[in-house]
């Protein structure tokens, strides 16, 4: 969900950074992209070469020439003016320098250093996608999928260099409506083709990175709901062979966070960094137990190897953790145990759901009968009673119909009414002093229960359908309400008995 969210954000920032007017609208921006990636998912559409070649190659490409010019105009071509910083932006960065360095200016703060470190750390976040991917590569997979990492690798380092350098040689910093991407490209090239080229390319890899997200959660949520540690409805494929449940919940709490963070890649890095370093800790040192238990050939050096990274990652979640906590690590940091907490109470449910609906084999002993009682709710005496009064003398011999006088003056005339048309069913009438409907009902069935323990009662609610669907919305609804608090009491069976108005 924060994958969707950083992603989308900083995707936004991209196109934000073209035109500063569009600010106010980064929100907007942010769900309506969230929605789009959402909406191609359920519609079945799945990641492919063809969709994702063309904005990956053309943001690594417009990167290496962004970096390769900008270095050889800041060492041997003219003279480029650095960027004028944001007066707002260096005063802040050289009160959090001052704040976290010991002894002032001249030498950084341990704090500092740390906070730099793990701001960079979040850099090496995306190639986990590789390892998850592996049975999705051609044959050999695992070959493949080495070489794959291994120019991903080597991308990620020569660009991070690169910008590092530029950043440092142009002394950009960050601006609140522009990413320092488009501060080097704009000073680079000015703001020509290939400024707008950069930038436009970098919101669709951003935007498109989301999508394995929305390939990966449905999943994930599905194999947890299959385990039952989620509710089963995530496990549920839709008509396009796809998890519809898990895709409208990833992109409904992604959205949200959007609207909380009001889009802020800022805020949001923080949350996204310590659950994935928490997530590679945990995966890494998982690798290393099971290969402890297994100890297949060469385990030796596979388990050193894992539980090394799981070391160094556990130690960045910390560090992550720690010098983000005000920024908005503890919201991980606290949610985190309590989502556990959450999935160990739905596998709970489950377990004891389980256990109590399973057979035995007393059950097969004869059933004994079942005893039952009708009792009709009527409004009055028409034509759309006699259904639910032929239905309910059908299901019981006990069988009557309950009335609650709402205003006294009519009574009368139901009663005279009743012995005319009532079928031969007996009226009872409930008085109703404050005027309300469910109250007296749910008392009268209540007590009904306790002189007949031993028998279900069924309820039949008579309900005439209009013609058309607005008319519904003319008509008292109470009957809605009554039969959500009649379905909380045991032994009561609820039905609805409609009668169709012609016109």
């Amino acid at each position: 969900m924060l994958t969707v969210a950083v992603s989308v954000a900083a995707g936004v920032a991209a196109i934000v950074s073209l035109d500063a007017n569009l600010a106010p609208h980064i929100t907007a921006m942010g769900i309506l992209a969230i929605a789009v990636v959402a909406l191609m998912n359920l519609r079945g559409i799945r990641e492919s070469g063809a969709l994702f070649a063309p904005p990956t190659y053309a943001f690594a490409v417009s990167l290496y020439i962004l970096v390769i010019v900008g270095i050889y105009k800041s060492v041997f071509g003219p003279h480029v003016p650095p960027v004028v910083p944001d007066p707002a932006a260096y005063a802040k960065a050289f009160a959090v320098a001052k704040y976290h360095s010991w002894g002032g200016i001249q030498s950084l703060g341990i704090l500092l250093i740390l906070r730099a470190f793990s701001s960079g750390c979040v850099a090496l976040t995306g190639i986990e996608a590789i390892a998850n991917g592996v049975p999705a590569f051609k044959p050999p997979e695992s070959k493949n999928a080495a070489a794959t990492m291994t120019y991903m690798a080597t991308i990620l380092a020569t660009l991070v260099i690169g910008t590092t350098y530029l950043a440092h040689a142009y002394h950009v910093f960050p601006a609140e409506h522009e990413t320092v991407i488009s501060q080097l490209a704009r000073t680079v090239f000015g703001r020509g083709w290939f400024w707008y080229f950069i930038q436009i390319s970098t919101a669709a890899i951003l935007i498109l990175a989301a999508n394995t997200a929305f390939q990966d959660f449905p999943r994930l949520s599905s194999i947890l709901a299959r385990d039952r540690f989620a509710p089963r409805q995530l496990s549920n494929l839709g008509d396009k062979l796809v998890f519809n449940n898990g895709i409208l919940m990833l992109s409904g709490v992604a959205a949200l966070l959007i609207v909380i963070f009001k889009g802020d890649t800022t805020r949001l890095i923080p949350l996204y960094a310590v659950g994935v370093f928490i997530s590679f800790t945990l995966s890494q040192l998982g690798m290393w137990l099971r290969q402890r238990k297994l100890k297949h050939p060469g385990w030796q050096l596979h388990s050193s190897i894992n539980f090394i990274g799981g070391c160094v990652t556990g130690i960045v979640a910390l560090v992550v953790g720690t010098t983000k906590f005000i920024h908005g690590a503890w919201i991980v940091i606290i949610l985190i145990p309590c989502l556990v907490f959450l999935f160990y109470k739905i596998h709970k449910h489950y377990i004891e759901l389980g256990q109590e609906l399973r057979l035995h084999f007393e059950d097969l002993k004869a059933p004994q009968e079942v005893k039952t009682t009708s009792i009709v709710l009527a409004a009055g005496i028409h034509r759309g009673i006699w259904p639910a009064l032929k239905y309910a003398k059908t299901l019981s011999h006990d069988c009557r119909a309950l009335y609650v006088e709402i205003d006294p003056s009519e009574t009368p005339l139901v009663r005279e009414r009743w012995e005319q048309y009532g079928l031969g069913v007996p009226l009872v009438i409930l008085e109703s002093p404050y005027r309300s409907m469910i109250g007296p009902t749910v008392k009268y069935i209540e007590e009904a229960k306790k002189e007949r323990p031993n028998y279900i009662i069924t309820v039949v609610l008579p309900e005439f359908v209009p013609k058309k669907w607005w008319h519904k919305l003319l008509h008292n609804q109470s009957a809605i309400v009554l039969k959500i608090r009649l379905m909380m009491m045991k032994d009561i069976i609820v039905t609805n008995s409609r009668y169709y108005l012609t016109r």
